[in-house]
C-alpha cells in the first residue's frame, strides 16, 4: 500500500510542481477584403500539455489550435482542454473591413435559422430515427488507390487469419501488383479481421470494367469493431445524415397527388406529349404562348446547374444508389407539377392589353377565398409573392451569374478577374430578351432550351455509348447501392434521403414558380396545361438528372474522393472527350442564362402581386433584376447566395397548403377533361391530308 502511495506520489508531485495557472490567449486576423477567409489563432500556457482544441467550426482538427476560412463578423469558440482535463473556452470574432464581408457576416445567421427550419428532421426529433454516422467496421484497401490507377493488385497472403483479433498497425497481409512489387498492409484499428478476398485472387485490376464501376472494389478486408463508432467532423462534432423536413413535405406532397390524381404522371405522359407537339393548340384560345413553349420556359427554370453540379454531390454523397430514388421522385413529382399549373391557368388574371398574371399568388388567394379561406390564402399568396421575389434576385440570378462565372473562367483563364464585365454582358443578353416580356422570353427559351439540352444529352449518350460494356457492372451498383447501402453512406434511408433531395431540389415541384409560366399558356381548359406541365420532372429528373449520373457512373467518377460539383463532372465527361469540358462551360453558362431569363418572369409576377400590375412597375423590377445580375458576377455573397437559395425551397410551404386544399376540385376537373378528350370534343388540328 505504501509502495503505491509513494509511486502516485512521485507521479503528481512534478505535475504539481511544474504546472502552472492555464492560460490562453489568442488573436484574430482578417488577412484580405474576401469573404470566408478569416483567421482565428490561439496559444495555450500553463496546465498540463498537451492540449486539445474543440473549435465550433467544424472542419478545423482538434490538434490544431488555428482556425481558418472563418466568416468573418461571426463569433466562433474554442474550448481548450489540457491533458488532466482543465478547459478553458475563450470566443473569438474575426472583424469585418468590407461591405461584401458585412453582409456575408450579417447573413450567415438568417441562413442558420431559416436552415434549420428547412432540414429540421423530425423524426430524429421524437426518437424514431438516429440521425448519426456510425461505422461498423473500418474497411482495409490498397494504399493510395484511385479511380484512375492503371495496375492489378493481387492479394498474396493473409498473415493473420479470419475472426482474428488484431490491433493498430499489425501487419495483417501482403499484396502484389502487376510488376510483382510486395506491399505489407497493416491494420488501421483494432477488431476482428474479416477476408473479402482469398489469398491468391485479384483485389483490383483497372482492366475489368465491372472493378471499375463497382464500388469499394479496391477492399479486400475489413476490421469489425466491437461496437459501432460514431463518425465526427474534424472538430470532433458527431457526423449526422438527418432526413430534413422539406424534402419531407416535397415527396409526401408529390406522392398524395400521384394516388389523389390517380397516377396520371404515367397515365397522362402520351397525351402530354400531343399537346406539347401543338396537336391541340388553339390559335384563339386566351393566353400569350404556345403550349411547347410554356414547357421549354418552365424547364428552363429548372434545368440548371443542380442538373450538373448538384447530382455530382449526390452521387459523391450517396453513390451510385443515389440515382435510383432520385428517378422515383422525379416519376412522383410530375403529378405535383399537374396540380399546381392547372391551377395556375384556372386563376389567372387577363388584362385588356393581353397581360397575363397567374401562378400561385392567384390560386392561393382567390381559390382559397371561394372556399372562405380569405384571410389564410392572403397571407399564403403574400408569403408566396415576398420569397419569389427573393428567390428571383438570389438563386434564379446571383447564384446563376456567379456559378456560371466560375465555371467559364474555370475552363477560359483569361476571364479570370473580370467578373463584373462578364457580368454587364450578361445582363445585356438577359436584359434585350426580358424587356419584350413573357413573348419574348418563351421565343429565346423556345430555341435555346432544344438546343442546350440536345448538346447535354447526345454528350452523355455519347459517353454512355464509349462505355457500353460498363452496363452490366453499372446497374449492378445502382441497384445494390440503392438497396444495399453501407453505413458510411447512410443506409438505405441515408441513399434514399439523398436521391430525393436532389431530385425534389432540382425540378421544383412543389415550389409554385413553373406555375407562373404555365399560365401563360394559350388554351381554353387548364388541365391541358397541367399535362403538359408534367413533362418537366421527367426532362429535369428522369432524364437529365439521371443521364449525369450515370455518365459518372460509367466512367466510374463517383468513386472519386475529395472532389464534388460541377468540376467532377466536367472531369467524367473529360475522360472520354477530351474537349467537352469547354463545351460543358459554355453549356452551364446557357443552363444559367435561361435560367435567369424565366426567373426575371417569375419573381416581375410576384412583384406586380405585391405592388401593382403597371408596366412602370414592371420596368423598375428589370432594372433591379439587370443589376443583381451584374452584382452576382462580380462579387463572393456567399451568405447571401445561401439564404436567397433556401428561399426557392421555402416558396413550397404556402404552395403545398394551397394544392392539398384545393386538390378535390383540381380532380373534378381533370375527369371533366378526360370526358370531353374521350368525346372528341376538344379543339384539335386536323391533319393534313397526304
Amino acid at each position: 500500500m505504501k509502495k503505491c502511495l509513494l509511486t502516485l506520489f512521485s507521479t503528481l508531485l512534478p505535475i504539481l510542481f511544474f504546472a502552472q495557472d492555464f492560460d490562453v490567449k489568442g488573436e484574430a486576423f482578417n488577412p484580405s477584403d474576401n469573404i470566408n477567409d478569416g483567421v482565428i489563432k490561439v496559444s495555450a500556457s500553463g496546465g498540463v500539455p498537451p492540449y486539445t482544441y474543440r473549435w465550433s467550426n467544424q472542419s478545423t482538427p482538434l490538434n490544431s489550435n488555428e482556425a481558418v476560412g472563418l466568416t468573418e463578423g461571426i463569433p466562433y469558440t474554442v474550448v481548450i482542454t489540457d491533458a488532466v482535463g482543465d478547459t478553458k473556452t475563450v470566443v473569438y470574432t474575426v472583424k469585418t473591413q468590407a461591405i461584401t464581408e458585412v453582409f456575408n457576416g450579417t447573413m450567415t445567421p438568417a441562413v442558420a435559422t431559416l436552415g434549420a427550419v428547412l432540414f429540421w428532421d423530425p423524426f430524429a426529433t421524437i426518437g424514431i430515427y438516429d440521425p448519426v454516422v456510425y461505422a461498423d467496421a473500418k474497411q482495409i484497401g490498397i494504399p493510395g488507390w484511385t479511380n484512375e490507377v492503371e495496375n492489378k493488385y493481387v492479394l498474396k497472403e493473409w498473415l493473420q487469419p479470419e475472426g482474428a483479433r488484431v490491433s493498430k498497425d499489425v501487419p495483417i497481409a501482403i499484396i502484389t501488383d502487376q510488376e510483382g512489387k510486395e506491399m505489407t498492409i497493416t491494420a488501421s484499428a483494432r477488431g476482428e479481421l474479416k477476408h473479402l478476398t482469398a489469398a491468391g485472387e485479384t483485389i483490383y485490376n483497372s482492366e475489368n470494367q465491372k472493378h471499375v464501376i463497382e464500388q469499394g472494389a479496391h477492399f479486400f478486408g475489413q476490421i469489425v469493431y466491437d461496437k459501432p463508432l460514431v463518425l465526427t467532423h474534424p472538430n470532433g462534432d458527431p457526423l449526422t445524415k438527418p432526413i430534413p423536413f422539406i424534402v419531407i413535405w416535397l415527396v409526401l406532397g408529390a406522392l398524395f397527388f400521384t394516388l389523389r390524381m390517380g397516377f396520371i404522371n404515367f397515365r397522362g405522359f402520351r397525351h402530354a406529349i400531343d399537346l406539347a407537339r401543338g396537336k391541340y393548340d388553339d390559335p384563339d384560345a386566351p393566353g400569350q404562348v404556345t403550349h411547347f413553349q410554356a414547357l421549354a420556359t418552365a424547364v428552363s427554370g429548372t434545368v440548371g446547374l443542380g442538373n450538373i453540379a448538384g447530382v455530382a454531390v449526390a452521387i459523391s454523397l450517396g453513390g451510385a444508389g443515389a440515382t435510383f430514388w432520385m428517378i422515383v421522385c422525379g416519376l412522383l413529382g410530375m403529378s405535383t407539377k399537374f396540380v399546381e399549373c392547372t391551377l395556375g391557368v384556372k386563376y389567372r388574371d387577363i388584362l385588356p392589353d393581353g397581360r397575363v398574371f397567374g401562378g400561385p399568388m392567384n390560386y392561393l388567394r382567390y381559390g382559397l377565398e371561394k372556399r372562405q379561406m380569405k384571410g389564410l390564402g392572403k397571407v399564403l399568396a403574400g408569403l408566396f409573392a415576398v420569397l419569389a421575389v427573393g428567390a428571383s434576385f438570389g438563386g434564379g440570378n446571383m447564384f446563376q451569374a456567379n456559378q456560371s462565372f466560375e465555371q467559364l473562367a474555370g475552363q477560359f483563364p483569361m476571364l479570370a478577374g473580370h467578373g463584373f464585365w462578364f457580368g454587364i454582358v450578361t445582363a445585356i443578353l438577359v436584359g434585350v430578351v426580358i424587356i419584350g416580356g413573357i413573348s419574348s422570353i418563351a421565343k429565346v427559351t423556345g430555341k435555346v432550351v432544344p438546343i442546350m439540352a440536345s448538346i447535354y444529352i447526345v454528350a452523355a449518350l455519347a459517353v454512355i455509348i464509349m462505355n457500353i460494356q460498363n452496363v452490366g457492372p453499372a446497374f449492378a451498383a445502382i441497384y445494390d447501392g440503392a438497396f444495399n447501402a453501407s453505413a458510411l453512406k447512410g443506409g438505405v434511408i441515408g441513399v434514399l434521403v439523398i436521391g430525393f433531395q436532389r431530385a425534389a431540389f432540382s425540378n421544383e415541384a412543389g415550389v409554385g414558380s413553373a406555375a407562373i409560366a404555365h399560365s401563360t399558356a394559350k388554351t381554353n381548359h387548364p388541365p391541358s396545361e397541367g399535362f403538359v406541365a408534367l413533362l418537366e420532372p421527367f426532362i429535369d429528373t428522369v432524364v437529365v438528372c439521371t443521364l449525369t449520373a450515370l455518365v459518372l457512373i460509367f466512367t466510374g467518377m463517383h468513386e472519386v474522393e475529395g472532389m464534388a460539383g460541377a468540376q467532377l463532372t466536367s472531369d467524367a465527361f473529360g475522360s472520354q472527350i477530351s474537349w467537352f469540358p469547354y463545351v460543358l462551360a459554355l453549356a452551364v453558362f446557357l443552363f444559367a442564362f435561361s435560367t435567369m431569363i424565366s426567373w426575371s418572369y417569375y419573381g416581375m409576377r410576384a412583384w406586380t402581386y405585391l405592388f401593382g400590375k403597371s408596366k412602370r412597375i414592371e420596368f423598375i423590377y428589370k432594372m433591379l433584376f439587370l443589376v443583381f445580375v451584374v452584382i452576382g458576377a462580380s462579387v463572393s455573397l456567399g451568405a447571401v447566395l445561401d439564404f436567397s437559395d433556401m428561399m426557392i425551397l421555402a416558396m413550397s410551404f404556402p404552395n403545398i397548403i394551397g394544392l392539398y386544399i384545393m386538390s378535390k376540385e383540381v380532380k373534378i376537373d381533370l375527369d371533366s377533361y378526360i370526358q370531353k378528350l374521350k368525346a372528341n370534343l376538344l379543339y384539335k388540328k386536323q391533319e393534313p391530308n397526304k
